[in-house]
């Protein structure tokens, strides 16, 4: 039996995705445009992007992590709080995000609002949050979800969905709807404390402008413009 052609498996993709590309806007981000510290610029671009940035969740950022031999690894979870000490979310200590910060807690976020033409990439060190910092949020979540912080022991391997629903139906009749669920001990936040925050703005003709805080030592932060 003959092989696939290359001009076959070509002609079974279904676009060409050499030719896709988008012309971005001409508006662009300056220097002096710039908030002082890089979560209160985060602020401004968030808040546009939440209010009329036609994002289907603004705060949702892709989480990207190595282990000890620096094998990477990524995921999109949700930032649930930020300020000028970092940027938070909460996990299961025990998947394989938590394992591979507890070997290496150099952490990269990424926010892509593609609908926007901006990108803004946070790289620093994460560290858990405290039991009551952890606990007060755990009890904003829909319960619903703290049943399922029970019922998942994230990143393992699963018999199967039927195994998974078992499990959350068991939760369900022990906690119903209005009886307090306890905090997991293995769940909980990751403060992600910056030491470079890059904006992306996307510009006409792939000159982008990138525009990048550095932690400066003893305080402060330095801005630098970066080739696209």
């Amino acid at each position: 039996m003959g092989g696939v052609t290359d001009r076959e498996a070509a002609a079974a993709v279904p676009f060409d995705l050499a030719s896709m590309r988008k012309q971005y806007r001409a508006e662009g981000l300056s220097e002096t445009e710039l908030a002082a510290t890089p979560v209160e610029q985060f602020a401004r671009w968030f808040k546009q992007a939440a209010t009329d940035g036609g994002l289907f969740e603004p705060n949702a950022m892709v989480v990207s992590t190595a282990d000890a031999e620096g094998r990477p690894s990524s995921r999109t979870v949700l930032l649930k709080h930020f300020d000028e000490q970092g940027f938070v979310f909460y996990t299961n200590y025990d998947s394989r995000k938590a394992r591979e910060l507890g070997e290496n807690p150099h952490v990269s976020l990424l926010f892509p609002w593609h609908p926007m033409a901006r990108q803004v990439v946070v790289t620093g060190v994460a560290r858990r949050t405290g039991r009551d910092e952890t606990a007060a949020y755990f009890r904003t979540r829909p319960h619903g979800s703290q049943l399922g912080a029970w019922a998942s022991a994230q990143s393992t391997v699963v018999a199967g969905r039927r195994a998974l629903d078992a499990a959350y139906a068991e939760l369900v009749a022990r906690y119903p709807e209005g009886e307090q669920v306890p905090v997991p001990p293995h769940w909980g936040g990751f403060r992600v404390v910056p030491q470079a925050v890059e904006f992306w703005q996307g510009r006409e003709n792939r000159l982008h402008d990138r525009l990048r805080y550095e932690a400066v030592a003893g305080g402060g932060w330095r801005v630098e413009r970066l080739s696209p």
